[in-house]
């Protein structure tokens, strides 16, 4: 089912020498979007305000909900937590390397649209989470030429920045450290992550110094600690975006060295890590299986199930409490064309599984090595299609979309989506999948 506006886009697109069609070719000029290296789709995608705000406000609820989790189903005991999500011991230490604190409201939710409504694929609790630098500047470059200005103007169209958003979200979290003056930013990266990341964060660098904050771009290994207090260049540092990962820091041989001293920083108040490993906590997909299981329907109420029932596919861990799940096994194998296999703390696609695609042999193999490794089955979500004119050839042609909905402490923060050709792949991420285009999206 496709929206009217979507419906009269592509019409208008269609029409002889309409330039809609060729439209994203300006906006990737656009100095603060002309940095990304990727490629974009031809056009945005549309939505119903009113409907992603409401799925915007699930989303918050259901972050409530995750974040209770090991105080609902563990009485606290965060061992225990961790052991059922398949966290070792010392992930789990550097984790909860701050107590086990709550993080705030922040990060990406992962959706489809199957023609009907969003069903969530990922709650997405991570400052780490890429694609902000796009969400608002895509919107706002195309409200800029003057052709497509003219159809948002006609059909009432807008957009949430999710860069203003997010340097708001910055700009609160520091104002305690700084002392009444502009709080200085660093996102800092793992060791030797900007020779992968640079120019995707150096573009959000932009995006976040359009909106007036003192914003720099590192690697954890830059900072110094005089007298304690974060420096970078000799500049004091009052928030630290988080974006190097668990992973990044276990896999380094300095790794905890060089974050100890940030987490002592942030326990005496000198600066606010933004968000804290605790994240990790509740990115882990096991999560999301923790809230789909049945054995675990009393602990929510009756509006918190009828939530999770409403945004939450069918979602299981592989991973048996002492053994391997045999009947789970077993229902793995016979459905195996309706479930996607993914591991608990990978992103981006990384060991992700489609049954659909997967020889039967292949999948009981992978489903084994799940149940051993921690990984979660999910009733598969097909998203509908998103008709696109391409303007090489004029033809309309079907696209699939993955959305992210982005959210900070101040609520719903904007979106944009990822797209492939459709069923030309099973994950659809930048990374997952070379073929994978970028979009802005617009609400009407």
């Amino acid at each position: 089912m496709v929206n009217p506006v979507t419906e009269l886009y592509n019409k208008e697109s269609l029409a002889e020498g309409s330039p809609l069609p060729t439209i994203m070719g300006e906006v990737e000029k656009d100095p603060k979007l002309a940095g990304w290296t990727g490629s974009y789709l031809p056009r945005p995608l549309f939505v119903e305000r009113r409907e992603i705000e409401a799925f915007a406000d699930d989303v918050l609820a259901l972050f409530d909900v995750v974040t209770s989790l090991p105080e609902r189903l563990f009485d606290g005991d965060l061992d225990a937590y961790c052991a059922a999500l398949s966290i070792d011991d010392g992930r789990k230490q550097l984790i909860t390397r701050l107590g086990g604190t709550t993080p705030p409201r922040y990060g990406r939710a992962d959706m489809y649209h199957d023609g009907t409504s969003f069903k969530l694929l990922e709650i997405g609790i991570a400052s780490e989470v890429g694609g902000a630098d796009r969400a608002g500047e895509i919107p706002r470059a195309l409200l800029e030429a003057a052709p497509f200005a003219e159809f948002a103007q006609a059909n009432g169209l807008g957009f949430t920045h999710t860069g203003q958003s997010v340097a708001t979200a910055l700009t609160e979290a520091g104002a305690a450290v700084a002392d009444g003056r502009d709080p200085v930013v660093a996102l800092l990266e793992g060791p030797g992550g900007l020779a992968d990341y640079a120019s995707h964060w150096n573009t959000f660098r932009d995006v976040m110094r359009g909106f007036g904050l003192d914003f720099h771009v590192a690697e954890i290994g830059d900072l110094t600690f005089p007298g304690g207090k974060p420096h970078l260049g000799g500049r004091p540092v009052d928030v630290i975006l988080r974006c190097f990962t668990v992973e990044e820091i276990m896999g380094d041989p300095h790794g905890a060295d060089l974050v100890e001293p940030v987490f002592r920083a942030h326990e005496e108040g000198s600066v606010v890590l933004f968000t804290p490993m605790e994240s990790n906590l509740f990115a882990n997909k096991a999560c999301l299986a923790l809230l789909s299981d049945p054995r675990h329907h009393d602990r929510f109420t009756g509006a918190e199930r009828e939530l999770i029932d409403r945004v939450l596919p069918w979602t299981r861990s592989l991973k048996g409490e002492d053994s391997l799940d045999d009947e789970l096994i077993a229902y793995c194998r016979a459905h195996r064309e309706e479930l996607i296999l993914k591991p608990n703390a990978f992103y981006g696609g990384v060991g992700v599984i489609a049954g659909w695609t997967t020889p039967e042999d292949a999948w009981l193999t992978a489903l084994r090595a799940g149940a051993a490794d921690g990984a979660i089955v999910q009733q598969r979500v097909v998203p509908r299609s998103e008709p696109v004119v391409d303007p090489a050839t004029g033809r309309v042609e079907d696209w699939q979309a993955a959305w992210g909905l982005f959210y900070t402490p101040g609520g719903y923060a904007g979106a944009y989506a990822r797209a492939v050709p459709a069923f030309e792949s099973p994950v659809i991420g930048v990374t997952a999948y070379k073929n994978t285009r970028t979009a802005g999206v617009l609400h009407f």
